[in-house]
This record gives structure tokens, sequence and C-alpha cells, in this order.
């Protein structure tokens, strides 16, 4: 008698490639109440182009000698027990001490609104002003501050 020949079953060929299935695309539909782009190779809208000139402005006063001038008057040497810490900073409204991440350097005279080219003049010589022109305020006093300015506003 004869010996029947097993039987493989079928695999799935893991070589074929699969069918792809794409999506169609929705077609980009400008929103309503959106601003055209206009600036950075119709990439930025007005707004936004404003938005980035006063950030890269501000960053630059970092490291402005008059803050720094500021920060040096209102610093001592802390005497805790902390031992990483080296300075603590006094805060010209509530008349407390602080370390340097609690501080902040505040703009006695705001530096105003920059919306557009006619603002520019005003906003970098009121951002860009001497040490007179300048607070070290605590973070708590500097949030209080700006809420009043906004109030008035």
């Amino acid at each position: 008698m004869r010996k029947k020949k097993k039987t493989i079953p079928a695999r799935n060929d893991t070589s074929v490639k699969k069918k792809r299935v794409y999506k169609k695309k929705a077609a980009v539909k400008a929103r309503k109440g959106t601003a055209p782009k206009v600036r950075n190779a119709n990439s930025m809208s007005e707004s936004a182009f404003w938005s980035f000139i006063r950030s890269c402005l501000r960053q630059k006063t970092r490291f402005w000698k008059p803050r720094l001038l500021c920060l040096n008057k209102a610093k001592r040497p802390y005497v805790g027990t902390n031992k990483r810490q080296r300075f603590e900073y006094l805060c010209s409204h509530c008349k407390g001490y602080f370390k340097q991440t609690d501080v902040e350097v505040n703009h006695r005279i705001p530096a105003g609104t920059l919306k557009c080219a006619e603002d520019l003049p005003l906003f970098v010589t009121n951002l860009f002003c001497e040490v007179d022109g300048l607070e070290v305020v605590c973070k708590k006093c500097h949030e209080l501050h700006h809420k009043k300015e906004k109030e008035i506003i």
C-alpha cells in the first residue's frame, strides 16, 4: 500500500506588495476670519510678523548692560543654608529677597505695543532704556504690576 503524501497548507505570500490605499486629500480651504499671509514669502500674517519682531527685540534685551547693572545693584551675597545659591536679589516693591530665578527686571515706563512700523521707534527707545528706567521685582509683584497696567489700558 502506498503512503499518501502530506499536503502542506497554502501560506500567505509575504513577498507580494500590499496594496496601498490612498486617501484623497481634502482641498485646503482658507478659514473664515483668518488674516491673509503677506509676509515672509506668504507664510506669515501681519500680526505674526510683528510678534516675531517683538520677540527678537525682547530676547536681545537679556544682554543689555543697563539690565545687568540693575540686577547687580539689587543683589547681595546669600547667607542661608543652600550652598548652591550665591546671591539674592531685593524686590523694589515688597522689599523681600529672592533668588535670581524668582526675580525679573521690569520697565518703569512700559515698552508699549509693536503692531506696525510706526510703533517701532518708541518701542525700541522704551525697551532699551538706561538703568534709571528699570527695576528688579519678584515674579509675584511683577504679575500684579502687569494686571494693573492691563486694567488701565
